[in-house]
């Protein structure tokens, strides 16, 4: 009956993550990536101390999938 309620508007893979509920365009912060040292935007605010990576360089930093 109430089955749809428990997921929610951030249920499925729309990158919300939570918080404001809104998909529109999100704030971007410049940032220089930790690996190659390229300019990029990221939809967070970069913490100092923490690693940045661009899109490519991001790619080799997440850990693999299990299935």
């Amino acid at each position: 009956m109430y089955d749809d309620d428990k997921h929610g508007p951030h249920y499925g893979g729309h990158g919300g993550g939570g918080g404001g509920g809104s998909f529109g365009s999100r704030e971007m912060h410049k940032a220089t990536c930790s690996d190659c040292g390229q300019e990029c935007e990221v939809p967070f605010k970069p913490t100092e101390g923490k690693p940045v990576y661009c899109n490519n360089c991001f790619q080799n930093h997440r850990k693999p999938r299990r299935y």
